[in-house]
Protein backbone atom coordinates (compact mmCIF):
# COMPACT_ATOMS: atom_id res chain seq x y z
CA UNK A 1 0.00 0.00 0.00
CA UNK A 2 1.30 3.53 -1.42
CA UNK A 3 2.03 5.89 2.00
CA UNK A 4 1.42 9.39 1.25
CA UNK A 5 2.42 12.51 3.31
CA UNK A 6 -0.94 12.99 4.95
CA UNK A 7 -0.31 9.75 5.91
CA UNK A 8 3.05 10.25 7.10
CA UNK A 9 2.06 13.77 8.64
CA UNK A 10 -0.72 12.16 10.74
CA UNK A 11 1.64 9.44 11.78
CA UNK A 12 4.33 11.88 12.98
CA UNK A 13 1.89 13.85 14.87
CA UNK A 14 0.40 11.01 16.43
CA UNK A 15 3.10 9.27 17.87
CA UNK A 16 4.76 12.26 18.77
CA UNK A 17 7.66 12.55 16.22
CA UNK A 18 7.41 16.63 15.41
CA UNK A 19 10.36 18.47 15.75
CA UNK A 20 8.96 21.16 17.39
CA UNK A 21 8.44 18.34 20.63
CA UNK A 22 11.77 17.25 20.17
CA UNK A 23 13.41 21.30 20.06
CA UNK A 24 11.64 22.11 23.06
CA UNK A 25 13.18 18.97 25.17
CA UNK A 26 16.38 19.98 23.99
CA UNK A 27 15.71 23.71 24.84
CA UNK A 28 14.49 21.97 28.38
CA UNK A 29 17.88 20.26 28.85
CA UNK A 30 20.09 22.72 28.33
CA UNK A 31 18.81 24.86 30.60
CA UNK A 32 18.14 22.42 33.58
CA UNK A 33 22.37 21.71 32.36
CA UNK A 34 22.54 25.31 32.70
CA UNK A 35 21.33 25.46 36.47
CA UNK A 36 23.10 23.07 37.61
CA UNK A 37 26.71 24.09 36.03
CA UNK A 38 25.87 27.34 37.40
CA UNK A 39 25.37 25.99 41.03
CA UNK A 40 28.18 23.84 41.08
CA UNK A 41 30.46 26.88 39.38
CA UNK A 42 29.42 29.04 42.62
CA UNK A 43 30.90 28.14 46.03
CA UNK A 44 29.67 25.25 47.71
CA UNK A 45 28.86 27.49 50.97
CA UNK A 46 27.28 29.92 48.33
CA UNK A 47 25.16 27.46 46.15
CA UNK A 48 21.21 28.26 47.08
CA UNK A 49 20.14 25.41 44.12
CA UNK A 50 17.46 28.15 43.18
CA UNK A 51 17.92 31.44 41.06
CA UNK A 52 17.60 32.64 36.95
CA UNK A 53 19.16 31.68 34.08
CA UNK A 54 20.30 34.87 31.89
CA UNK A 55 18.29 36.47 34.17
CA UNK A 56 14.98 35.49 32.85
CA UNK A 57 14.24 31.74 33.41
CA UNK A 58 13.62 30.18 36.88
CA UNK A 59 15.03 27.30 38.08
CA UNK A 60 14.24 25.75 41.58
CA UNK A 61 16.34 22.76 42.22
CA UNK A 62 16.08 22.06 45.80
CA UNK A 63 13.83 19.20 46.88
CA UNK A 64 10.18 20.34 46.71
CA UNK A 65 8.43 21.29 49.85
CA UNK A 66 4.28 21.12 50.13
CA UNK A 67 4.50 24.46 51.32
CA UNK A 68 6.63 25.70 48.11
CA UNK A 69 4.04 23.63 45.85
CA UNK A 70 0.83 25.36 47.87
CA UNK A 71 2.47 28.76 47.10
CA UNK A 72 3.75 28.47 43.45
CA UNK A 73 0.63 26.27 42.49
CA UNK A 74 -2.29 27.48 44.65
CA UNK A 75 -1.90 31.30 46.20
CA UNK A 76 -5.51 33.33 45.17
CA UNK A 77 -3.29 35.84 46.69
CA UNK A 78 0.33 36.31 44.45
CA UNK A 79 0.97 39.09 42.27
CA UNK A 80 1.58 36.87 38.98
CA UNK A 81 -0.51 33.88 37.65
CA UNK A 82 2.46 32.78 36.15
CA UNK A 83 5.75 32.10 38.27
CA UNK A 84 8.59 29.42 39.05
CA UNK A 85 7.96 26.06 38.91
CA UNK A 86 7.23 24.08 42.52
CA UNK A 87 11.12 21.80 40.87
CA UNK A 88 12.90 22.46 37.53
CA UNK A 89 13.43 24.91 35.12
CA UNK A 90 11.08 27.66 33.63
CA UNK A 91 7.58 28.27 34.71
CA UNK A 92 3.90 27.18 36.19
CA UNK A 93 0.50 28.37 36.16
CA UNK A 94 -0.57 29.14 39.56
CA UNK A 95 -4.20 28.15 39.34
CA UNK A 96 -5.50 29.55 42.89
CA UNK A 97 -4.41 33.19 40.78
CA UNK A 98 -5.84 32.00 37.95
CA UNK A 99 -9.29 30.78 39.36
CA UNK A 100 -9.01 34.30 41.69
CA UNK A 101 -8.90 36.08 38.67
CA UNK A 102 -12.00 34.68 36.49
CA UNK A 103 -13.95 34.96 39.88
CA UNK A 104 -13.14 38.55 40.00
CA UNK A 105 -14.65 39.53 36.05
CA UNK A 106 -17.47 37.13 36.12
CA UNK A 107 -18.32 38.69 40.06
CA UNK A 108 -18.41 35.58 42.26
Amino acid sequence: MARTKHTDHAEKAAHGGGGLKKLLTLVAIALMAAAVVKELRTPKAERSWHGKIASVVPYELRVPTLERARERLWDPTAEHVVGPRVFGVGWSVNVGKAVAVVRGKIGV
